[in-house]
């Protein structure tokens, strides 16, 4: 193990979210006040962010319609500050599509209003807050990932980040640069959605006891400027329908921005039935119904990108706290999937983070007793209670998504009550092999894209602001060998599922090539390409993929999505 330089913090966030952001300004804010009215000072606290992006944003993705309720309570003058939205929503609709037609809506459900709400990129907001956090005088690290867990007395003790300089066979380059140790008093996981971290604390200390596995969807999103008087800025429609089947879990959102940008995506379950369901090749479909042609054509592509969003909902949440550490955002699965709306979670969660921390500090005690009031204070506030009233959500969805729609208005009607709890298995486990899907393996489908109105996928990956580090070790591991001694990509998955790989990653990372001496498919690993979704990691029906952070700095540029 090479020497490692150490670092103390008394409080450390992993991931420079809107969950890690807010929690750091929070607790600044708070002892700063405690500060100036009280004689009892907390002096000298040390307050660390680390971010594998290489800038503040450059990893944040969301639609986003950002509920101000959060953040209004941590920052009152948070306009004044200069909270760098697009527009307030003006119209809200919500549309089914056939094929070639659409109907709207005759009224708008209370789930999906989005009166007071702001259409945001939420990359600039990222970057916006952070700025207030270092202004307040905390440190943030970009460029730095958390690689693993430091443990002390058996709890968390701070974060070992990422080596830089490494070959792809994992030798030393010239310019090698061993991670850190960042030991901290308390550690705050706001990774994000399937945090690296996240997971093996979750792993560590059993986290997910009793709970419902975590689910998940995958949004794929363009940013696009089209003619003016196309869309009006303030905008916003959400779909339902075409081009999913019923089996599938999902809608599209399309949202006018200022300048006559356009923030359109698709969201669909990761547990599609199909295991050559393709979200990218999907998306492209949708763009070419009448409604989103009429508002795209003549514009032009800016900006691609994709990521996972946890929908398990209420009975997915892991336990939030453990020793030495709390979990937070998206890393904890805050998102009220029929709002489609997780961000003014991620700050509350990050506000009561810092208060639970704050009381820490003041009583020089972070036990796991005290840390354990966060979870307490989580499920007392609107964060809890709006997640139980919605707890069936995922249930009503099993199977076809118009009796979904039923389903979900009954247990409305019930405040919320429904009388099978959920569903107990992974979203890898819902999909079916090639010859129970087809009753025979089909050929591959056929794919078409002008690349004017819809793109393939390298194209979109350029579109993503990609950069990696290619002389680096793979950051997709995948155990080719785990249930025995043959390599499972090529055999078992070429008959069962037919490398499903190549079809759910919106990114082209996977494909299979031929071996021109053995003649057998090979699986080739495209890292490069790699958006840092983790749809491969939730997917992958034998679950050997696993995806770690690449070199800090690597990745898509989301700023400006």
């Amino acid at each position: 193990m090479p020497d490692r330089e150490k670092m103390e913090v008394d409080v450390l966030f992993v991931g420079a979210g809107m969950a890690s952001l807010s929690g750091a300004y929070h607790l600044l804010n708070l002892v700063e006040k405690q500060n100036q009215t009280s004689e009892e000072k907390i002096q000298d606290l040390q307050i660390a962010v680390i971010e594998k992006g290489a800038s503040l944003g450059a990893h944040t993705l969301s639609g986003a319609l950002v509920n101000p309720v959060a953040l209004k309570e941590m920052l009152p003058d948070f306009l004044e500050k200069g909270f760098p939205y697009e527009s307030l929503v003006l119209s809200d609709q919500v549309l089914f599509l056939t094929e070639k037609k659409e109907m709207a809506f005759p009224f708008i459900p209370p789930s999906m209003r989005n009166d007071g709400n702001y259409i945001c990129k939420l990359g600039k907001v990222v970057q916006w807050l952070g700025k207030l956090v270092e202004e307040k005088g905390g440190m943030i690290f970009p460029e730095t990932a958390g690689w693993d867990l430091i443990f002390n007395n058996k709890q968390v003790a701070g974060v070992v980040t990422g080596d830089k300089g490494l070959d792809r066979e994992g030798n030393r380059k010239p310019n090698y640069e061993p991670g850190i140790e960042i030991h901290a008093k308390v550690t705050v996981f706001g990774e994000g959605s399937l945090g690296t971290l996240t997971r093996k604390a979750i792993q560590t200390f059993d986290l997910q006891k009793g709970k419902f596995p975590q689910l998940f969807a995958t949004s794929v999103k363009e940013l696009w400027e089209v003619p003016s008087g196309r869309i009006k800025e303030g905008a916003v429609y959400h779909t339902m329908g075409y081009p999913l089947k019923d089996e599938a879990t999902g809608g599209g959102f399309i949202y006018g921005l200022k300048n006559n940008q356009v923030s359109i995506g698709l969201v669909v379950a990761c547990n599609p039935k199909d295991p050559y369901f393709d979200t990218q090749y999907v998306f492209q479909k949708y763009k070419e119904h009448p409604f989103v042609k009429k508002i795209l054509e003549g514009g032009s592509l800016l900006k691609y990108g994709a990521k996972t969003i946890p929908e398990g909902g209420y009975f997915s949440i892991p336990k939030l706290s453990f020793p030495g550490g709390l979990i937070t955002g998206d890393s904890a699965g805050f998102v009220n999937v029929p709002k489609l709306k997780g961000v003014h979670y991620a700050v509350k969660s990050g506000i009561l983070a810092a208060e639970t921390i704050f009381d820490g500090l003041k009583r020089k005690d972070f036990s796991s007793e005290v840390l354990a009031e966060y979870e307490k204070k989580v499920y007392e506030s609107y964060i809890g209670k709006d997640l139980r009233k919605i707890r069936y959500f995922k249930t009503a969805f099993n199977g076809s998504f118009k009796m979904g729609l039923i389903k979900f208005g009954i247990q409305t009607a019930l405040g919320g009550w429904w009388w099978t709890k959920g569903r107990g298995v992974e979203d890898r486990e819902e999909m079916r092999t090639t010859a129970q899907y087809y009753g025979a393996k089909p050929p591959l489908p056929e794919k078409k894209f002008d690349e004017k109105l819809t793109f393939k996928k390298l194209t979109d990956v350029y579109y993503s602001g990609t950069k990696h580090e290619e002389n680096q070790p793979v950051h997709l591991k995948v155990d080719h060998y785990r249930f025995g001694d043959y390599d499972i990509c090529s055999t078992r998955c070429v008959e069962e599922y037919g490398n499903p790989c190549q079809f759910f990653c919106p990114a082209q990372v996977y494909e299979m090539v031929q071996n021109e001496k053995t003649e057998k498919l090979e699986l080739r690993i495209n890292a490069a390409n790699c958006v840092h979704c983790k749809t491969c990691d939730i997917m992958d029906p034998y679950h050997v993929i696993e995806w770690v952070p690449p070199e800090g700095g690597g990745g898509p540029n989301y700023l400006q999505m």
